[in-house]
């Protein structure tokens, strides 16, 4: 099994904390899951021509293929402006319509005001459900007052943190079993 954590901005420093959590946490509750770290904040990443992802070159064809050999995805994003970033929207542009067809696709939410719970909820979800992704239905959100010096210092987070990698494995593995069964159903 392949999971991306997409930490999904090139500015600020909570998004990345709470991916390194939860990198960290999949490393240690599943070290047979291979697992990639992808901070936009480290890659050059295009803006999308429409072209399709695989004639990009340099970051941009990396961040793109990557994504799309992924069996599942955990998007951490902050909140700006009562949207996500500009970057993570880049990054939904440049893949194909139907890109997270069978991938579990679960999200972290960053943000400075307890109401910008919403975004994940009518944008972020949206967008992937368009693009055909199995969304975890619980997310984690994380406001400011639980962080300290790149620190995650509210128990509860932590919690969440480590359940929603569980969900994430655990529907990741349900899916593959499904589509297996499923494709044996045809005999060739």
């Amino acid at each position: 099994m392949k999971i991306v954590g997409l930490s999904g901005s090139k500015v600020g420093s909570k998004t990345r904390t709470a991916m390194d959590y939860t990198i960290k946490e999949i490393q240690e509750q599943y070290p047979e899951v291979e697992v990639t770290l992808i901070d936009l904040a480290d890659y050059d990443v295009q803006f999308s021509d429409g072209r399709d992802y695989r004639e990009y070159e340099g970051d941009t064809k990396f961040v793109a293929e990557t994504i799309m050999d992924a069996d599942a995805i955990i998007i951490g994003t902050p909140i700006f402006q009562a949207s996500i970033p500009a970057t993570l929207k880049n990054i939904f542009d440049l893949l194909p319509e139907k890109a997270f067809r069978d991938k579990v696709v679960s999200m972290i939410a960053t943000a400075g005001s307890p109401k910008h719970y919403l975004i994940v909820e009518q944008q972020l979800k949206p967008i992937l459900s368009y693009m055909k992704a199995q969304v975890v239905q619980t997310y984690v959100f994380i406001e400011e007052k639980d962080f300290y010096r790149k620190e995650i210092v509210n128990d509860d987070i932590l919690f969440r943190i480590q359940r929603l990698v569980e969900d994430t494995v655990v529907l990741t593995e349900t899916y593959t079993q499904i589509r297996k069964a499923k494709e044996e159903q045809y005999g060739f």
